[in-house]
């Protein structure tokens, strides 16, 4: 069923969801040349300041702070045993894989992030993060091209969250 737009007088059919507010449940329908302006003037950082805007993207990005003590002193554990293979057992390290290995979509998607093929998960994140504030339309400097630069940095860090099994 065709909704009639939702900005007040226009008769055309509303086929353009627009969100109403931050929590992205409840939506307005706009034919398209009102969604285009309703977009236009919609910021979805509107009265955040710039911490709670930092706050949200990292728990969008990373998910909910880690609470659970044991599981990140587990994590603090595999980290640490890392260091001392890597420290005691420095010619497996020295075994980096080479390109030939790794499927070209990996390379590819590193590439973007501007990383060599032995980035650990940790520099991926780290990368993605500030590439992803940088190139966010909603914070970007150059908008025209920001959209385009989120879209390869977003499906570049899917890939790389696969072949590390990350969810």
């Amino acid at each position: 069923m065709i909704k009639k737009c939702d900005h007040p007088g226009c008769t055309k059919a509303g086929t353009c969801r627009a969100p109403k507010n931050r929590d992205l449940k409840d939506y307005w329908f706009f034919c398209q040349e009102h969604a285009a302006e309703y977009n236009k003037n919609w910021n979805y950082y509107e009265n955040m300041s710039p911490e709670e805007i930092e706050e949200d993207w990292e728990r969008q990005t990373f998910g909910a702070p880690l609470k659970d003590k044991a599981k990140s002193e587990a994590e603090s554990a595999d980290y640490i045993k890392f260091l001392n293979d890597f420290i005691m057992g420095r010619s497996s390290f020295d075994k980096s894989p080479t390109p030939s290995k790794l499927p070209s979509k990996i390379i590819s998607a590193l590439t973007v992030f501007g990383l060599p093929i032995s980035a650990s998960w940790r520099e991926i994140s780290t990368k993605y993060r500030t590439l992803a504030k940088k190139y966010h339309p909603d914070t970007a400097q150059e908008k025209s091209t920001a959209a385009k630069q989120f879209t390869k940095i977003s499906e570049a860090y899917e890939t790389l969250k696969k072949h590390f099994g990350k969810k």
